[in-house]
C-alpha cells in the first residue's frame, strides 16, 4: 500500500521509510507474528510491549534506541527527528 492509502501524514510517512530501512527486516508492520522478530501490528493498542514492558512512548524508544534480547540498539543510528518520524508512523499501526 502506498503512504496515500494509508492516509499517512507527511511524519508518518517519513516514519514507515525510516521503519522500512531500519526494522522491517525483522519486524512486520501489518501482522501480529515475525520471523526473526515480532509483528507490530497495533503496536500501541495492547497492553504491552514485545518486551513485556507497558505500551507507551518512553518503552517504545527506550526499546528501539537500547536493543533487547534479540535486538540491536539503534541508538547511534537514529537521529531524534528520525526517532520522532518512526514513532509517528508505529502509532499507524
Amino acid at each position: 500500500m502506498t503512504d496515500v492509502e494509508l492516509s499517512l501524514t507527511p511524519q508518518q510517512a517519513q516514519g514507515r521509510r525510516v521503519f522500512n530501512i531500519h526494522c522491517m527486516v525483522c519486524h512486520p508492520a501489518y501482522s501480529a507474528h515475525g520471523d526473526k522478530g515480532p509483528g507490530l501490528k497495533e503496536l500501541f493498542k495492547k497492553p504491552y510491549l514485545p518486551s513485556g514492558l507497558t505500551a507507551t512512548d518512553e518503552h517504545a524508544e527506550q526499546a528501539i534506541l537500547r536493543g533487547g534480547k534479540m535486538m540491536p540498539p539503534f541508538g547511534n543510528l537514529l537521529t531524534q527527528p528520525q526517532l520522532d518520524d518512526l514513532m509517528a508512523y508505529l502509532h499507524t499501526l
